[in-house]
């Protein structure tokens, strides 16, 4: 037998959440290394892995297999008695044979959160019986229907069971699984499985149940199961699996194993055969802003924007921040914008989040200014979707949207905590619910949580847990070994404390792979058609929909994403004005407050910013009294630089230097001057990146985002690339060849540091605003902040 002559037809991911300890990269690597042709993913009633999985086997030249283990309830699906006799359901494994199999798997699961759903999402012999086309069965592990009637005696109940799958799963699409894990059960279940198939004709496959990657992944497998259900490694009636074999086997073991029935090695192939599903990641689909007028959406965009644009001229110009050359600015950038937008085929998708974020404003549901780098475009800015102005801040639109990479836009907009379900709703009445979705993510464990859970599974004292705990930091995204190179006290404790080693290696096994479900959903996706019909759904908890497939994966599949969050402080700006509005008997609108109060900037500058949008930590509190913002930039800039990686480079200390004259402000040319001024000549945000590539060297906006993405992924080769280019724009310049080096080098420098203007300017707006409410109204403020 060949290496190519077997298939793992039955494997968990760590998408089988605290069950599974495979990465999908690593269970390729392996299937590769043994030369399999191909590979199964099948975790527990969930398809969250599938895209990453069938993305990332095609591309390594090993054929996917996409699939799951369904729960199978014991009567009907319907029926949530906690009366109901155990088991609550019985394992089945279900593979996809092509794009019809793949669309009934995602029914399949899709129904069983939305219906089914009772201790696990569980189908059922009705739900088999109208989604079966296009899937192969087989009868999987020692928890399904046909090993429970074997085990408990009743061979003539488990031959009726098989014949009703066999025949639901006609054309020889039902297989019986034998496997090899050392437990007596399972050598029973096998016999009784073996004459199962030789009575009623029913093909043997042999599986393996994969969990872990090496037979030496087993006790970190245990323990995960430990954090799952809360016992501990010792606990003689804690979920211990009494095989250590369910690893990732080669074909020769598995040759050898079943050497005996050598039909149920082949069949593996036959099988991999049969599943022949081609995903095609498509082009954006979404369903029409306004089908029925008969105006099409390009035009639609180009009426709308150019409306708001007047209304928005009008202000500037009325005030006098604009003059009638500045005008010309705005006229200028919205026609390229519009250009960029109507070429890319994305005028559809602009129309229909201006029209929910509209909804949401005449509705007196507050809306934030903007999120991430759509502040950025002001044909945004037009349509009412943003609130920043990008031209007064010099935002750059190819920094949101880049007609030279061609990606999907993603527009993030923030609504009211308490009014967004509001609007939720009001997109599910009008594009249909099965059509709309909130977008799932499947996160690792924080390490700090991690740590803990590790320590109580392996019975820890609480004490040394805390003490241990303790020295991990709380920032988001921290790792283990991050932690381990910050804290010589934690290194310490590993050499010198067994107990301690043993808890950090198991959490560092268990780091990269522990998954749990987030549903606390930023994101919402708006399909065509039934999303059903493209992937899988999944269930929260209050029973919102969501996709079991995140963003990154929609947007390949061609669905159109866009940010929807609440947000608690956009609530208590609403509700401190609601009370200012009655108590004082004024009119206070916080989007004509002036960005420039002096009384404002003093209290940041005290560093009197408890309850203060962004500005709450003791940290920023100390930073703000040293740096003395006096201006909306200085808040902008002290919001962006103020992160882990700044600080720890000392960036905010030379930002408050310069600011307060310690440090002299010096440019190498006078190009800069004017693009780091705002910023006393240090390079903080993306933007001033892309603007020093244009001024400098020629590049065109696009050009510019495509060279601040090299920089921040600091592969050598590219980088070398594009310092040629750079030094080339620069000398047609006539920009001293010295000079453009070492700018260069400066930018690449401060490139792994810069954050998004766009995002800061939004979110300073905000501060801003809970500042200038406690500064003026505090008691509103305070009492707000209360309820």
């Amino acid at each position: 037998m060949t290496p190519r002559d077997f298939v793992h037809l039955h494997m968990h991911t760590q998408y089988s959440l605290l069950d599974g300890v495979i990465g999908i990269p690593e269970a390729i690597a392996k299937a590769k290394d043994y030369k399999m042709p191909a590979l199964a993913i099948t975790d527990h009633g969930n398809l969250f892995g599938a895209m990453e999985f069938y993305s990332m086997a095609q591309a390594s030249g090993i054929k996917p297999i996409i699939g799951c283990e369904v729960y199978v309830a014991p009567g009907s699906r319907f029926d949530h008695s906690p009366t109901q006799a155990e088991p609550h359901s019985h394992h089945l494994i279900l593979l996809c044979e092509n794009e019809r199999g793949y669309r009934n798997l995602c029914s399949l699961v899709t129904k069983g959160y939305q219906k089914g759903f009772y201790y696990q999402p569980r189908i059922d012999a009705e739900l088999l019986r109208e989604c079966n086309d296009g899937l192969v069965c087989l009868s999987s592990c020692l928890r399904n229907e046909i090993a429970a009637l074997i085990l408990a005696g009743d061979e003539k109940g488990a031959e009726a069971k098989a014949s009703w799958y066999r025949d639901v799963f006609d054309d020889a699409r039902y297989f019986l699984e034998i496997q090899e894990n050392g437990l007596d059960e399972q050598y029973k279940v096998n016999r009784g499985v073996l004459r199962l198939a030789e009575r009623l004709g029913i093909p043997l496959v042999a599986t393996n149940n994969v969990h872990y990657l090496e037979r030496s992944d087993h006790r970190t497998h245990e323990i995960l199961m430990c954090i799952q259900t809360g016992n501990k490694i010792d606990d003689p009636d804690g979920p211990r699996c009494k095989s250590d074999q369910l690893y990732f086997k080669s074909s020769e073991q598995m040759a050898h194993e079943f050497r005996d029935v050598p039909d149920a090695i082949r069949n593996t192939l036959v099988i991999a055969e049969r599943c022949s599903l081609l995903l095609e990641f498509g082009e954006l689909s979404m369903p029409l802003f306004d089908p029925v007028t008969g105006v099409t959406p390009d035009e639609r965009l180009e009426e709308d924007a150019r409306a708001g644009l007047d209304l928005r001229l009008g202000k500037l110009l009325q005030t006098g921040h604009v003059d009638g050359v500045g005008a010309q600015k705005y006229i200028q950038r919205l026609d390229q914008e519009i250009c960029h937008i109507q070429n890319m085929g994305f005028s559809n998708y602009f129309l229909i989040v201006a029209d929910y974020v509209c909804f949401a404003r005449n509705n007196g549901i507050p809306v934030g200014p903007g999120r991430e780098s759509a502040p950025g475009s002001l044909a945004a800015y037009c349509l009412g979707i943003t609130d920043i102005d990008p031209i007064r801040y010099n935002l750059v639109f190819e920094r949101f949207l880049n007609p030279e990479r061609g990606v999907v836009p993603y527009i993030d907009v923030e609504f009211c905590a308490a009014g967004s379900e509001r609007v939720m709703d009001y997109i599910s009445k009008k594009y249909g619910k099965e059509n709309v979705a909130q977008i799932i993510s499947v996160e690792r464990m924080p390490a700090k949580k991690l740590l803990r859970e590790t320590a109580r599974a392996l019975g820890l004292a609480d004490s040394k847990a805390d003490k241990i705990s303790k020295l991990i930091p709380g920032y988001f995204m921290v790792t283990i070994d991050s932690a381990i190179a910050e804290e010589p006290k934690l290194q310490e404790m590993i050499v010198k404390d067994t107990e301690v080693a043993d808890l950090i290696n198991t959490t560092l096994s268990l780091e990269r792979i522990t998954r749990h479900v987030s549903t606390e959903s930023d994101a919402i996706v708006i399909s065509n058609g039934p999303l059903v019909e493209r992937l899988p759904l999944y269930v929260g908890n209050n029973g919102q929909t969501f996709t079991q497939y995140d963003r990154t994966w929609l947007e390949k599949m061609g669905l159109a994403t866009s940010g929807f969050r609440g947000s608690k402080t956009l609530t208590v700006i609403d509700k401190a004005v609601r009370l200012i509005n009655k108590s004082r008997g004024v009119k206070l609108d916080m989007a004509s407050v002036p960005l420039d109060d002096q009384e404002t900037f003093e209290l940041l500058a005290r560093g009197d910013t408890l309850a203060v949008f962004q500005l709450e930590s003791s940290g920023m509190r100390e930073a703000l009294t040293k740096f003395k913002p006096s201006t909306l930039e200085d808040l902008i800039a002290i919001i962006s630089i103020y992160r882990p990686g700044p600080l720890e480079a000392g960036m905010v200390e030379d930002l408050i230097n310069r600011k307060q004259g310690r440090t002299a402000i010096e440019s190498a040319l006078t190009e800069l001057e004017s693009i780091l001024k705002e910023t006393y000549g240090l390079i903080i945000y993306q933007e001033q990146v892309m603007r020093i590539a244009t001024a400098l060297a020629g590049y065109t906006s696009g050009e510019a985002d495509l060279l601040r993405r090299t920089m921040a992924k600091r592969i050598d080769s590219e980088m070398a690339e594009e310092k040629i280019r750079f030094e080339k724009g620069a000398a047609l310049n006539k920009i001293d060849p010295g000079k453009a080096s070492d700018i260069f080098e400066l930018m690449t420098n401060y490139s792994g540091y810069t954050f998004s203007k766009a995002h800061s300017t939004a979110y300073a707006m905000i501060t801003y605003q809970t500042a200038y409410l406690k500064t003026h109204y505090r008691p509103e403020f305070t009492r707000a902040q209360l309820s």
